[in-house]
């Protein structure tokens, strides 16, 4: 016996409404998935950035810090050329002087600078001029002067003098003379 007029039909457990349902559900856990995936790779990227940024860092500071020694050794050696060059037109000036110092009836053939004091060489026509016009300048520059003569085949006399100055009055000296640049 029958009670329909249609044939039976089976009975599934996807419908239509299930399928649908189904799809906005997997369209919804891939877009939660491709967000988290999306997430996770941008959070790995910032981590890579910010050790490389550290990285950068610690170069950068060692950077730094060698510019900053090579700008203190560029200093150093500034200041070195400075005094160098103050030292050579000092040198210069007294070199200067002491050819100025010597007259024209006195020759000299040689003069050595040393730290604290000068050697001359050179000829002179008779004790006489030497003692007042180049001995007692020299007296007047230098704490100690001494004097030899030898006499020449044409009457003249050969002399060598050794000039010093005491070390302790030439530090006190550039003491005194550092400190008055220190106040101008």
């Amino acid at each position: 016996m029958r009670y329909s007029y249609i044939k039976p039909r089976k009975k599934s457990l996807l419908t239509a409404e299930m399928k649908l349902l189904f799809a906005f559900f997997s369209i919804s856990l891939f877009m939660l998935l491709g967000t988290y995936i999306f997430l996770l790779y941008k959070d790995m990227k910032f981590l890579e950035d910010k050790q490389n940024i550290a990285m950068e860092k610690t170069n950068l500071q060692k950077n730094i810090k060698d510019m900053e020694s090579k700008i203190a050794y560029i200093e150093q050696q500034n200041i070195t050329s400075a005094k160098i060059f103050t030292q050579n037109s000092v040198l210069k000036d007294s070199i200067k002087n002491l050819f100025d110092l010597v007259p024209q009836r006195i020759t000299l053939s040689q003069a050595k600078l040393l730290k604290n004091g000068l050697v001359l060489y050179g000829i002179t026509p008779n004790k006489d001029v030497y003692n007042f016009m180049l001995h007692a300048p020299l007296r007047s520059i230098f704490h100690e002067t001494y004097s030899s003569f030898y006499p020449t085949e044409g009457g003249w006399l050969r002399f060598v003098s050794t000039n010093y100055m005491n070390e302790d009055e030439l530090s006190e000296s550039s003491v005194e003379s550092d400190s008055e640049k220190k106040d101008e």
